[in-house]
This record gives C-alpha cells, structure tokens and sequence, in this order.
C-alpha cells in the first residue's frame, strides 16, 4: 500500500509495507498525527544539506527498507539509519537512469517482555544522553539520513522482515555515535552485510560487562533474540578502570563474560568474544605500546573455556596501527579541542575495524559470516585501506564532546 503523504492519516496494518514516493508527492514535515515526514530543516535530495526521513513502524524489530535512487542529473547518495549506522555507502547513479537497493534496520524500544530467565521491565538508560541525544535509537521510529554530495532519493518501501540478527554488545569503540567526527566500528559494520541481516547496537560509551547486567542491556537483546542470533561481546577498556577503584580485576571481567556467555546460549544464540582493541599509544621509538594485553588474553581464555568463537581485535588494531605508522596512524582519529582522541574513532578508523571485525567472523567461522558481502575485497590488517583514499559523507552536527570511557 501507499502511505498517504499529503496530510491525511493512514493506518496500515501491522504486515503490510509502507510506501513512499518523493516524485509525485510533496515530502510533508513529521508529525504524531501523520506518522512519517521529514525532519525539520534541509529540503529533500539537497546536495550538501543532509535530510531526516522519520516513520513511526507498527513494533519494533527488523525492517527491510528498499530504495530506489536516480534523477534526471548524475547522483550519488549515501543513506544512513537511527545513529548515522551507515546503510548505502556513495551510490552513483548515471543520468536518467534509477537504481533500487535494499538494507534492513533494526528499530528497538526500552522495554524488556519477559521470556524464560528474564522478567519483563525497562532499560535503565542513561540521562539525558540516551532519552535525548540519542533518542532515535529507541523511540520506535526509524529514521534515515538522506545524505551524499548530490543525493536523490526517489521513493522508499519498510517493511517488516523475519531475518538473522547481529547483536553487539560493549563500549564506546563500539557504540553508536551520534555526532560527528566520532564513530564506532558498530556503526560501520552495517555497510558490510548483504540486505539478509539486521545489525542491532546495544552498546553504550562508558561501560563495561557490569554495566550491561546492571542497566539490563543484556536482557533486553536476551528478550528479543531468536535461536541462531549472533552476539558479539566487546568490553574491556572501561573494565580495566575497576582496577584502580579495587571494584574489579581480570578474573572479575572473566566471570562476567562467562555469565554474558552463559546466558546468550541458553537462550539459543551464538556468543562471539571481541577482546578490544588497543589504543593507539607509540613509543618515541614509534613501536606500539599494548595496554590492554591483559583483558586481551582474559577474553581469549574464556572464548577457548568455553569453546566461543573469538575475534582477536586487540593483536588485529596493533597490526593496523604498525602497518600505518606513529604518524599516519593519526588519520584512524578525531580531534577533540585540539587534542588527538587516541581511544576513539573517525569514521575511516571505524571503518577499518569494522573490516577487521568481518575478517574475525570468518576466520572464526561464525555462521552469519556467510552473509557478509561478497564485494568487500581483501581484508588483512597489515595492509589497511590507505586513509586518503576514504570517505564516507559526513553527517550534520559536530560535537567536542568526547565520549564516554577511555
């Protein structure tokens, strides 16, 4: 069916998909009333000027959004979705002719319905960075970012779909970032499978294993996931600040990741251990200097305990960083008030690791590595993508405030 866009107010049921087409119909502001429009501010297909399309989705859960591209001119759009997850990555489309392409999106809400080993409840999300600032990524609406250097959006279809899910689940370095020049490899990864897979992010900057059973984020992916649903499990750097408050050490951190673990497979699913990556730290020597060797090997522990397919992100990011050196390797991080941020991520180093979290998949043979792309080329993180050879366009708003967790 097609969603009435001129102001009136559909109410489509629950199966059937929403369909939007920007050619014949002038694009409406959002509204409660209306149920989808644009976010105030840029015109549709602006070059330069980045537009939101929001539509209220009848529950949360996957959604295949299928979109058809092209115009009269030459066009190039990148899209993407809730907290700049990057969807389509620089679509060129030849003058006069379209382009149809399909990703699926994952839209979730704060509450948890109960399910064997869980009582029903809430998130305990963190204020106001999470009910604010980051409110898209729970308000069970599905938002996309219409962006690129010269963006034209024809028409788009959501609807609801039954396909595999990735969870992630750790810190900063792997939590959807809502401004500009932060990014996370979660945010990236999205880009990288074909449109059979939904990515849900659950991670949140600042936290740790202990974290995630105590705002019962933990629960809410065990509430909504299916038998055979992935979760990849990345804590470490903020864990190893429970060292200097004497609230925890590597065998704590160990302890809770066996009960993430434990967890995950009695409900069916497949637990995949992320040891973080490193931090970009050089010697004057310019030879790395590890710092997170420790919580490293503590995750390799428990993944061969517990026979868990495990990605060695933290060796992957030294070879990374090696390979570009103490000076290029700068290139893989923001600036924040005019100091390098040796912890996080711009969007090239996001993308860099996401490469390397698909790499661990396969090499770690986790079923749902069969649905990567299959045009992602050679991974191998000796040899990086040169950084002046990326782009990806750049989301509107810009922040100098540096995430959470070091």
């Amino acid at each position: 069916m097609s969603l009435c866009l001129s102001g009136c107010v559909s109410q489509p049921r629950a199966a059937e998909p929403l369909s939007f087409d920007f050619t014949t119909t002038p694009a409406p502001t959002y509204s409660r009333d209306r149920g989808a429009g644009f976010e105030p501010g840029a015109a549709l297909n602006a070059a330069g000027q980045p537009s939101f399309f929001t539509v209220d989705v009848p529950a949360e859960g996957n959604y295949r959004v299928t979109a058809t591209l092209g115009a009269a001119a030459a066009s190039n759009t990148t899209i993407k979705a809730e907290l700049r997850r990057l969807m389509l990555d620089s679509v060129g489309v030849a003058a006069g002719a379209t382009e149809t392409r399909s990703f699926i999106v994952n839209v979730r809400t704060a509450r948890i319905a109960a399910v064997p080993g869980v009582e029903a409840g809430v998130v305990k999300l963190k204020e106001p960075r999470e009910s604010k600032d980051e409110i898209w990524a729970w308000d069970q609406r599905l938002t996309l970012e219409i962006n690129g250097s010269q963006p034209a959006l024809r028409s788009l279809v959501i609807e609801p779909v039954r396909v595999p899910t990735v969870f992630l689940l750790g810190d900063s370095t792997v939590a959807d970032q809502s401004r500009e020049p932060y990014s996370s490899w979660g945010q990236m990864l999205t880009a990288l499978f074909k449109p059979t897979v939904a990515v849900a992010n659950h991670a949140q900057s600042g936290e740790t294993f202990r974290d995630s059973l105590a705002r019962r984020r933990i629960d809410k992916i065990l509430s909504v996931m299916q038998p055979g649903d992935t979760v990849l499990l990345q804590f470490g750097h903020n864990d190893q600040k429970q060292q200097k408050d004497g609230s925890g050490n590597a065998q704590t951190y160990k302890a809770e990741l066996c009960t993430h673990a434990e967890r995950i497979l009695a409900r069916g699913g497949v637990p995949v251990v992320v040891s973080s990556m490193e931090r970009r730290n050089f010697d004057p020597e310019g030879k790395l200097r590890p710092s997170l060797t420790e919580y490293a090997d503590a995750a390799r522990a428990v993944a061969q305990d517990m026979k868990l397919a495990f990605i060695d992100l933290n060796a992957m990011s030294q070879q990374f960083y090696a390979a570009l050196g103490p000076e290029r390797s700068q290139a893989a991080h923001p600036m924040n008030n005019g100091k390098l941020d040796n912890t996080h991520h711009n969007n090239y180093g996001a993308m860099q690791l996401a490469r390397l979290v698909a790499l661990g998949l396969r090499e770690a043979r986790v079923p749902v590595a069969a649905q990567l792309r299959d045009d992602l080329g050679a991974i191998d993180p000796a040899r990086p993508l040169p950084p002046e050879q990326f782009h990806v366009a750049a989301s509107p708003g810009f922040t100098q405030q540096r995430p959470l967790g070091d």
